[in-house]
């Protein structure tokens, strides 16, 4: 049965990077200690909200920050998640502990890709276990399963790329960061039924409007879907002044509006009722502002279809990071020869 109305937290907690531990040991430890800090993070919120909290996202890489240069193999020993490892299981034991959902973003290990990783999107059930598991395919500077296409539907198949998990609370759909920037990849889990959004993200917050907020409300427009999108609450550990990223963690609705969002450090402040009713009500109305429905995707189909701009399949094996570099900078030459930029 679903759950029509209940509560939905961005919980804007701190990052603590690996990057500069001794060993792997050291940095999964840190790992475990961050583990222990945002079960009783979310425990605490989940008192002091209600028990009508039953989802809670969690930011972008929050258990160890970004790769900051590391070699990928490096990187995938010390901070890649093991999809079946032990730190999944506790982040389970978390989602049962507090009775919610648990949306989790983490780079992840993968035996068929050896000594590589991805960025994986999973979310967690009341039970502990995973009710669906997303691999970020806008990246910079990870490893996309575009990039390893074939074989990556081989192994998981198509369904895998635009997961959508049908839950007690809606339709769920992950976006990882500053894929919130490609209006194409919410679109196509709105096509796939996505109702709710979960949006974990490490960003640069400002007094301005960002970009990355800009585009939060324009997804939950486009799409008639609500964002829960969350933010760290700083990221420590590295070089960069920790509070760049800190702040901004908001919940926005099918109509674009903000109903919660959080200021600056550490907050359980973004959190605002999720109302399932009134989404579907407003997605089976005759109107001008049901834009979900006035689609015309047969217009559009021809022209994706004969424009080809990032390389599919482009990574055999370990790339050295300078390969990310390149194969953008082809893009821009051939996008440019065409014409097209």
């Amino acid at each position: 049965m679903t759950t029509q109305r209940y509560r939905a937290l961005a919980l804007q907690t701190a990052c603590h990077a690996v990057n500069d531990h001794v060993d792997t040991p050291a940095a999964r430890d840190a790992i475990n200690e961050s583990i222990d800090r945002i079960h009783k993070e979310t425990i605490a919120a989940k008192r002091t909200i209600g028990q009508d909290l039953r989802l809670v996202v969690l930011p972008e890489y929050v258990l160890t920050g970004p790769p900051m240069g590391e070699p990928l193999p490096v990187w995938a020993e010390r901070a890649a998640l093991d999809p079946d490892g032990p730190e999944y299981r506790r982040l389970g034991q978390l989602a049962s502990d507090a009775d919610v959902y648990l949306a989790v973003n983490a780079y992840e290990t993968d035996p068929h890709f050896p000594d590589v990783y991805f960025q994986g999107c999973v979310i967690l059930g009341p039970d502990g276990r995973r009710v669906l598991h997303y691999r970020r395919l806008h990246s910079m500077w990870t490893v996309s399963p575009h990039d390893v296409l074939d074989r990556y539907l081989e192994i998981y198949g198509e369904d895998s790329l635009f997961p959508v998990a049908d839950t007690e609370i809606g339709r769920l759909a992950p976006i990882a960061s500053e894929e919130i920037l490609f209006p194409e990849l919410a679109r196509c889990f709105a096509m796939r039924g996505a109702e709710v959004f979960v949006h974990s993200s490490s960003e640069i917050s400002s007094a301005l409007l960002s970009p990355k907020n800009v585009a939060k409300l324009a997804r939950a427009i486009e799409n008639s879907a609500y964002v829960v999108s969350a933010n760290t609450a700083g990221v420590f550990g590295t070089a960069l002044p920790p509070a760049s990223a800190d702040g901004s963690s908001k919940v926005v609705d099918f109509r674009g509006s903000v109903l919660a969002e959080a200021a600056l450090g550490s907050s359980m402040a973004a959190h605002a009722e999720i109302d399932l009713a009134s989404l579907r009500a407003f997605r089976r109305r005759i109107s001008m502002d049901n834009l979900l429905v006035r689609q015309r995707f047969d217009l559009y189909a021809p022209t994706y279809a004969r424009t080809s701009v990032h390389p599919v399949n482009n990574i055999d094996g370990v790339p050295e990071r300078s390969h990310f570099r390149e194969v953008q900078a082809s893009v821009i030459d051939r996008l440019a020869a065409d014409g097209i930029i």
